[in-house]
Parts: structure tokens; sequence; C-alpha cells
């Protein structure tokens, strides 16, 4: 079974993206990892930060892994690379 969330571009990730939220639809369950496999099908220049991602669901930090997560309509989804500054 599959929902909508949103789906928000930080930084690097929105250059790579091209776009800084959308609407994408995802299993419901699914872990970090799948997860990021999905929004990479659909952005694959995204794949060249996948070691250095991290994503907020629902404004929690989740690391990419096999951390099972269970996914409402409507959650957001947030990309988050490293921000680097001083």
């Amino acid at each position: 079974m599959s929902c909508q969330v949103s789906v928000l571009y930080f930084a690097r990730s929105a250059e790579l993206a091209g776009l800084r939220c959308e609407t994408l639809w995802v299993p419901r369950q699914v872990t970090s990892l799948q997860l990021w496999e999905e929004i990479v099908k659909v952005h694959p220049r995204l794949a060249v930060i996948r070691d250095q991602v991290v994503f907020a669901v629902r404004q929690e930090y989740v690391l990419l892994g096999d951390q099972l997560l269970v996914l409402q309509p409507g959650d957001e989804v947030a990309i988050i690379p490293p921000i680097s500054g001083g």
C-alpha cells in the first residue's frame, strides 16, 4: 500500500533535484534506505549525496539504513545534506 508524502529538498539536494518540494507516492511501510531509493528513482542525480544525506521524517532525524518507517498520507520528508559554513 502506498501514500502521498511531501518531500522537501534543502541545499545541495534542491540543486540536484531541480526543485525545493514535491509530492510523491511511496510505500507506507518502508525502510529509510528504501525510501531514499524511491526518491532517487525520480531524481537520479541525488545519488551522489547518498553517503552524506539525512532525512527528517515528521521533523525527526532519520539516518539511511534499515530503520522501518510507517508513513502516513501527508507526512513531510525532508532531504538534508550536510551544511557547512562558519
